[in-house]
């Protein structure tokens, strides 16, 4: 089959671009000649390379520098000051409720004035004259007491100590009270209280005035009939440290349980509100 003339020439002319098409690679050709940096320049022409180059990864960011490990420590420190004092707080409040309640109720009945002799000043004493202007902590025992009252007695004069070290003498005063009229003479007692500490007063007295007292105190003791001075008994009797106000009313008693820093604790909290009602102690004037 033969072609015309005009068909040859138009199969052996070069296909030509379309203008649209030529535009878009003028487009790229100079976007490339802005971006990219030229391999060399020769006779003030710009040649760039035809190869792309990979464009490098920044460096993963620090997570967890020194820096951040201090201001963590600093912050966790913050924190833990912050609701340690904060459930101080709430605990001094919760007790300062309880201490208001009891007083708005009315405290028990505990304790009345007594009249015993006193083994330290070898004299009969009143309990106005021994409490007048100071705090008191009164616990009943006996001397032949193999444990229990030794420690009761060490747990008292420990917060006596720590008293007397941050508000002086003639502000919190020990004492002791015979359940054992029958072995615990003055002289025995004396000698007894002397070991715990220098301000532990010792009382003792009849069977009937002890029993009265204890009795005034809610104080349970037992001793086994037909006994002598001789024979090696023990007495039986609630263990208590009982807190009394200048005035010689009851405030509170701590049970064996009651650890002495507790006591203390809660001592300060009393006095603190005896002396905000206007209490005024005999070391005061």
């Amino acid at each position: 089959m033969f072609l015309s003339k005009l068909s040859r020439q138009i199969i052996a002319r070069p296909a030509i671009k379309p203008a649209f098409t030529r535009s878009l690679t003028a487009t790229a050709t100079v976007k490339r000649c802005l971006t990219e940096q030229p391999l060399y320049r020769q006779n003030g022409h710009r040649f760039y390379s035809t190869k792309q180059q990979k464009a490098t990864p920044p460096p993963p960011p620090q997570t967890f520098t020194w820096k951040s490990a201090v201001v963590l420590a600093i912050t966790a420190v913050g924190l833990v000051v912050y609701f340690r004092g904060e459930k101080e707080k709430l605990r001094a409040q919760k007790a300062k409720r309880e201490r208001d309640t009891i007083k708005a109720m009315g405290r028990p009945h505990i304790g009345q004035p007594f009249e015993l002799f006193n083994v330290n000043e070898n004299k009969r004493t009143t309990s106005e004259e021994l409490m007048n202007g100071q705090f008191t902590m009164i616990y009943f025992g006996f001397t032949h007491c193999p444990d229990i009252c030794p420690e009761e007695l060490d747990k008292m004069a420990e917060v006596v100590d720590a008293v007397k070290e941050e508000y002086g003498d003639n502000v919190l005063t020990p004492v002791f009270i015979t359940c054992d009229p029958l072995r615990d003479t003055a002289e025995v007692v004396r000698e007894y209280v002397q070991d715990f500490h220098p301000d532990l007063v010792g009382f003792t007295g009849s069977p009937e005035e002890l029993k009265q007292v204890a009795r005034s105190y809610r104080v349970y003791s037992y001793t086994p009939p037909n006994v002598s001075v001789d024979d090696d008994y023990l007495v039986d009797h609630s263990i208590f440290i009982y807190l009394m106000d200048p005035q010689g009313k009851f405030i509170d008693c701590y049970a064996r349980d009651t650890t002495s820093d507790e006591v203390l604790h809660s001592f300060k909290n009393y006095m603190k509100d005896y002396l905000q009602d206007g209490g005024k102690l005999k070391s005061m004037k």
